[in-house]
């Protein structure tokens, strides 16, 4: 009897697998992914994992044994063809499976360099999965030289785990500075100023021209018309979503898979969840690449596969670790206007406003920051900036 299908192991597919089951769904569930191990988590890849102090069971999202006895079909390291939406039916390899619901989680993927300027060189990585991780650790060592690709939180993990483990790094961006795409001049003057304390070279406006090296890559012309020797290059050029499947079933895509408020495709029994899904926001569409949105949402969708119809509403949050500190975000700061600092006892924050309304908040090693931006934004109200940039205000009294 056809069940419900979930295309991608990532954190999206786990998570509604699992939430499924356990809201008492007792139909057929098959959970596939490309990876030839269980789903794991992404975020402690390129820095704890990386860094040796975690091992790779504890990377998993729950045990191994635990799909079995939760009558989950998990088929790992199997590739999906294609969708035949006529029949209800996804082709792996030479078999047919059928379902009755789809779910498309299939994630994203990495932007990588063009094999004309060199992209295609032993040496040159992307950081995504475990596999991209476990090519590149060997490589870390000190006193290597490395190039990282993009100045955004994916080049700058990187540059600070390079750094702790004594490597000479070089960050290039071509915006005239990191984390402009993402981040307000203020967050970014924190996170330059953090790495050049920790001896990483940035270099801002300066794009990559092309990599050298007969089968591994040995150098680097930069835009400038600098030349470097380098060792590795990682590339953190951001993302893209994953949406060839659902293209090639002809799906509607726009900045993603789109799907409605419930998270339901143009097609009425497939679904998509997580990296690769864009949803209605504001009048517009959103696609958020988060853990916390991919959990968030495929606990949604698998509601609304039980027939609960409630619609998806966001709640944006995001976390980078670099060195010693934690930065928290909550909220979007798309359309601000103006920005509002505070710093105290070690603690750095970033206030986001779009008239007199508060829309994001970056926390520097300021949870209390963060708890209470976060709070106020999915309330839907702002803060006084007076008190915001007081630093003998508590800010537990915005909340009152």
């Amino acid at each position: 009897m056809a069940g419900v299908v979930v295309i991608g192991a990532g954190q999206a597919g786990a998570t509604l697998v699992a939430k499924l089951r356990g809201e008492g769904h007792d139909g057929a569930i098959t959970l596939i992914g490309e990876e030839p191990v269980p789903p794991y988590q992404r975020p402690p890849l390129s820095k704890k994992y990386l860094l040796g102090d975690m091992a790779l069971e504890r990377l998993y999202l729950r045990p191994e044994s635990y799909y079995a006895e939760a009558g989950i079909d998990l088929r790992t390291g199997a590739r999906v063809t294609g969708i035949d939406r006529g029949a209800r039916e996804v082709v792996i390899g030479a078999e047919r499976l059928g379902y009755a619901h789809l779910v498309l989680a299939t994630g994203s993927v990495p932007r990588r360099l063009p094999p004309a300027i060199g992209g295609d060189l032993a040496g040159v990585h992307v950081v995504r999965t475990l596999a991209d991780v476990d090519a590149m650790a060997p490589g870390f060592v000190a006193g290597a030289k490395v190039l990282i690709v993009g100045g955004g939180y994916i080049g700058l993990e990187a540059a600070a785990v390079a750094a702790a483990r004594g490597m000479d790094v070089v960050l290039i961006e071509m915006a005239d500075r990191i984390l402009k795409r993402v981040a307000a001049r203020e967050t970014s003057d924190y996170f330059r100023a953090l790495h050049g304390r920790h001896g990483v070279d940035i270099r801002e406006g300066v794009g990559l021209e092309r990599l050298s090296g007969e089968g591994r890559v040995r150098g680097a012309r930069l835009s400038d018309g600098s030349e470097i020797g380098v060792d590795m290059v990682i590339v953190g050029i951001g993302i893209a979503p994953a949406t060839g499947l659902a293209e090639a079933a002809g799906l509607v895509i726009e900045n993603g898979i789109a799907v409605d408020e419930l998270g339901r495709t143009s097609d009425p029994v497939i679904w998509a969840a997580g990296d690769c899904a864009s949803f209605p926001y504001k009048g517009g569409r959103l696609r958020l690449e988060s853990v916390p949105n991919a959990i968030d949402m495929a606990d949604c969708v698998a509601g609304n596969i039980m027939g609960r119809a409630v619609p998806y509403v966001p709640r944006p949050w995001f976390w980078s670790d670099q060195y010693d500190v934690k930065l928290q975000i909550a909220g979007l700061n798309a359309g601000f206007d103006r920005v509002v600092t505070r710093a105290a006892e070690g603690a750095f924050s970033v206030w986001y406003y779009e008239g007199t309304m508060l829309r994001a908040v970056d926390a520097m090693n300021d949870p209390r920051a963060y708890m209470v931006g976060k709070r106020l934004i999915e309330a839907g109200q702002s803060a006084d900036p007076s008190l915001v940039a007081d630093p003998g205000v508590d800010l537990r009294v915005l909340l009152a």
